[in-house]
């Protein structure tokens, strides 16, 4: 892993270490998220794109007839079953496509991959909240187009400890999913790469960067 990379995510963990002091998992809608941090749920198709670290910019898109049309053909063609897994598999083109879409309106196509020591403040660039808060809004937009079956959209959370110390210990924040039938916990997050990139899908129990040489993958 080159030395910038290294520098991203170090200063992504440092970051948000200020936005919590240890692990939260939240309870209630995803509401609460946006109320949390003072943003704007999706509505009627448009998504309010948070960015500049902690939601301090956020921009309105808005996803037409023929946005939602795109989204919904792209997730018909990426699942190959009526399953859960295949559907998470949808979720993450789905998610990745809005991204670039609205990376294209708001400028955050240029956003690298982690974060930046000078990000903040940055219209370009997003940290974890910004992105936990957008994946949660695209796929809110997702499941009242009624494009969801098997999941419906959680509250954001993060995890980590700062008072235990440690790189593998810093807060990060995640978009989440629960399975509808087993009620399953899904981490989505999409900070770890780049802007339009599939996010990575893990059990939340195991979510988190656990080291900097291996990083959850990115859903294929």
């Amino acid at each position: 892993m080159t030395h910038m990379k290294i520098t991203k995510i170090l200063a992504a963990l440092f970051l948000t270490s200020a936005l919590s002091a240890c692990t939260y998992d939240r309870e209630g809608p995803p509401e609460y998220h946006y109320q949390e941090f003072k943003t704007r749920a999706p509505t009627d198709h448009t998504v309010f794109v948070c960015h500049a670290y902690g939601c301090k910019m956020q921009t309105p898109v808005k996803f037409g007839s023929e946005q939602m049309a795109e989204i919904a053909a792209l997730m018909k063609k990426i699942k190959k079953a009526d399953t859960p897994f295949e559907e998470r598999r949808a979720i993450a083109y789905a998610v990745a496509w809005a991204e670039t879409y609205a990376g294209k309106i708001t400028g955050t196509s240029a956003d690298h991959a982690g974060m930046e020591f000078t990000g903040s403040g940055d219209p370009t660039q997003q940290d974890c909240v910004d992105e936990a808060t957008n994946t949660t809004s695209y796929m809110l937009m997702l499941e009242k187009a009624g494009l969801l079956k098997h999941h419906t959209v959680g509250r954001p959370f993060s995890k980590g400890n700062v008072l235990v110390g440690g790189v593998s210990q810093w807060p990060h924040w995640t978009a989440v999913l629960y399975e509808n039938e087993t009620k399953k916990k899904w981490a989505v997050d999409s900070w770890i790469y780049a802007n339009g990139i599939n996010p990575a899908v893990i059990e939340a129990d195991k979510w988190y960067i656990k080291d900097l040489d291996n990083l959850p993958k990115s859903q294929s």
